[in-house]
């Protein structure tokens, strides 16, 4: 496929030796002519001088057959502009931009632009390696509600039956691909929502966080009442060395729970919202 790629940089410059070495054929565009000197002498790409979003600079790099489109300068706002050209003016299916600012990487993501956060994932790459028994994102989609984890279960779950997973787990899951379903409009599933409770206002919510590694266990239910000191869950191990209660830290209702088997310290596992007076 032809591939073209905004900005001859480190980054510019490794996906064109990349992609070429794949048998693909690419053109590089940058403002800089010394910045091909990247690409060594053994590039046999096209190497076009311009603003990448120019649409002559684009017409020059054979945007009108690309494949695939990829913004990598070193300015946020020239490689946003430069995907749109690439995506709503050429119709360049397979389009990427390299995003410094956060705030901006997650915005365009949202509005359905693919982007690499370079901060984001720098980030997330120490974390995994300061961190290693955390949960971290792996994908998520472009609205940002959707979210696929890589999990790492502690140690003595290892080689026993999935089956062991609470059952309200799964029932929890099962009704969220319910929910999922009827919102699409692929099949209606009805659902009993009693109408006759005076509605509760909750403010000021905050989580119980884990106080060790182990097995947790909620005693509540959400929408439960609660009050400061009450035990609302425990952490144990697996061979029941230990037991850890958990309590409440002020008046209110559960909203949240974890519903993990297996916690780590420090983990997000219940939380509480007090109501509003």
């Amino acid at each position: 496929m032809h591939v073209v790629i905004m900005g001859c940089g480190r980054v510019g410059s490794s996906l064109a030796i990349e992609l070429e070495a794949a048998g693909h054929t690419v053109a590089v565009i940058d403002q800089a002519r010394e910045a091909f000197r990247r690409l060594g002498a053994d590039f046999k790409g096209r190497t076009v001088t311009g603003v990448g979003f120019d649409r002559d600079t684009l017409r020059e790099a054979g945007i009108q057959d690309a494949d695939a489109f990829a913004a990598v300068s070193n300015g946020d706002n020239s490689n946003i502009l430069a995907a749109r050209v690439a995506r709503e003016t050429y119709g360049v299916q397979n389009v990427v931009a390299r995003i410094y600012d956060p705030g901006r990487a997650e915005i365009y993501q949202r509005l359905g632009i693919p982007t690499v956060a370079t901060v984001l994932w720098a980030t997330d790459q120490i974390l995994r390696r300061l961190l290693p028994e955390g949960s971290r994102s792996e994908w998520r989609d472009a609205s940002g509600t959707i979210q696929l984890c890589e999990m790492h279960p502690h140690n003595d779950w290892y080689g026993r039956a999935v089956l062991l997973i609470d059952e309200h787990v799964v029932e929890e899951g099962l009704n969220g691909v319910k929910r999922v379903i009827s919102h699409l409009g692929m099949r209606n599933y009805k659902y009993d929502i009693t109408k006759d409770r005076e509605p509760i206002l909750l403010v000021e919510s905050k989580w119980m966080r884990a106080p060790s590694s182990g097995m947790f266990q909620a005693l509540i239910e959400n929408g439960a009442a609660v009050f400061k000191g009450d035990v609302i869950g425990i952490v144990t191990d697996p061979y029941g060395n230990y037991e850890k209660k958990i309590k409440a830290t002020q008046d209110g209702f559960i909203i949240c729970t974890n519903e993990s088997p297996v916690v780590y310290k420090g983990d997000a596992i219940i939380n509480i919202a007090k109501k509003l007076n």
